[in-house]
């Protein structure tokens, strides 16, 4: 039997969530997980109250980005 494993770093970056968002406690926070392909991220939040996680492309965001500013 033959397994190849494949070993890499992702870049990752976080924030607390207290400073922008009134309903967060100390500990809730944010994390975005770059791809490793770099087509799209994964973002966790974990706060007191729930646990969430989803995933996007960069396409997914530009058109997010964009239905957000035109809501606004």
């Amino acid at each position: 039997m033959n397994r190849k494993v494949n070993k890499y770093k992702r870049t990752t970056i976080d924030t607390l969530l207290k400073n922008y968002c009134y309903f967060s406690t100390d500990y809730d926070y944010i994390e975005v997980i770059e791809w490793k392909n770099g087509e799209g991220f994964d973002v966790y939040i974990d706060t007191k109250h729930k646990k969430e996680s989803f995933r996007m492309t960069w396409g997914e965001y530009k058109a997010l980005t964009m239905l957000l500013l035109e809501l606004n």
